[in-house]
């Protein structure tokens, strides 16, 4: 049945049935092989590109086939299902199946502008492949209630207008996300990214309304904030925040402008620009509201820092 959440995430992966994730990690080629001391990121111990697990697959299915366990339409098939990488939807959408094992990060659905039979179309093709924590960003309750189905699991994120539909968050969560907002009104932002990385596999710790108006209150917390592997920072008015983590930690900082202020903030402007121009080296910025894209760049970092360099 469908949910609606209105609160905090603190529940988020022991209500429904655990999954597995694929946790990347960086490789490196040892100096006495070919190539030198050569390193890729994002590298898997089964390979960079993604063509090398299929050519596994297909092995496995020819040994299948060989010993009888299918036929050879069933093999043909099965062989034209491994290396399909982009779905087409309709006329309207080529969906990307393989960017989360390219990149660690799954494919999310931005609903604004697309109408309600392409959302539908879009839903219902990632279902029939598998495929398990779709996430739609900036879902209206409306679109929300048209989607839902009793026999598929969903749940929306009130404050964040955003919906996971076949909802399966990991049985291992990675490292540690912290996740810092200057005010309140940013919380918005905030659930959208909590909810992507905490589905991605990333464990998220939040720390709200801890903006410089009061730095006392930040204070109380940087010791835990320390703690993560990375810290994201939304904020919107000045936006003097991740300036000042950046100054005191020595994790990554990314930095999360919002469009939350009165008139000279001009929509979250004035937030990106005062983030742009920080003082305080190190502060990685995105776009404005941009809460999916911090979520992903947050989420790689925690995985190869809580990963390690594997061989």
């Amino acid at each position: 049945m469908p949910q609606v959440e209105s609160g905090c995430l603190a529940s988020l992966c022991t209500d429904f049935p655990r999954g597995h994730p694929r946790i990347f990690a960086q490789r490196r080629v040892k100096p006495d092989r070919p190539g030198g001391n050569f390193a890729l990121s994002h590298v898997r111990r089964g390979g960079y590109i993604t063509m090398m697990d299929s050519s596994q697959s297909i092995w496995q299915l020819l040994r299948q086939l060989s010993e009888g366990g299918m036929n050879l339409e069933q093999c043909a098939e099965a062989i034209e299902a491994a290396q399909r990488r982009h779905l087409e939807v309709g006329d309207y959408a080529r969906l990307d199946l393989s960017r989360r094992e390219r990149t660690g990060f799954p494919e999310v659905v931005y609903a604004p502008g697309k109408t309600v039979d392409e959302l539908q179309g879009i839903l219902t093709s990632l279902l029939a492949h598998d495929r398990r924590n779709i996430i739609i960003s900036r879902l209206s309750r409306e679109h929300f209630a048209a989607l839902a189905e009793a026999d598929v699991a969903s749940r929306y994120y009130e404050r964040s207008s955003t919906a996971v539909f076949a909802p399966q968050p990991p049985e291992t969560m990675v490292g540690r996300i912290a996740l810092v907002t200057a005010g309140t009104s940013d919380l918005a932002v905030a659930e959208e990214i909590e909810v992507a990385c905490t589905f991605a596999g990333s464990t998220v710790v939040r720390f709200a309304d801890v903006g410089v108006a009061g730095i006392d209150r930040l204070l109380a917390v940087m010791p835990d904030i320390a703690r993560a592997q990375v810290c994201v920072c939304v904020a919107g008015m000045e936006a003097a925040l991740p300036s000042v983590l950046a100054g005191l930690l020595s994790i990554p900082v990314i930095g999360v402008p919002t469009s939350t202020g009165y008139g000279v903030n001009q929509g979250g402007v004035n937030a990106l620009l005062s983030m742009l121009g920080s003082c305080a080296p190190g502060v990685l910025v995105v776009n404005i509201d941009n809460g999916i894209g911090a979520a992903a760049a947050a989420h790689r970092i925690n995985s190869l820092i809580a990963g390690g360099t594997r061989e």
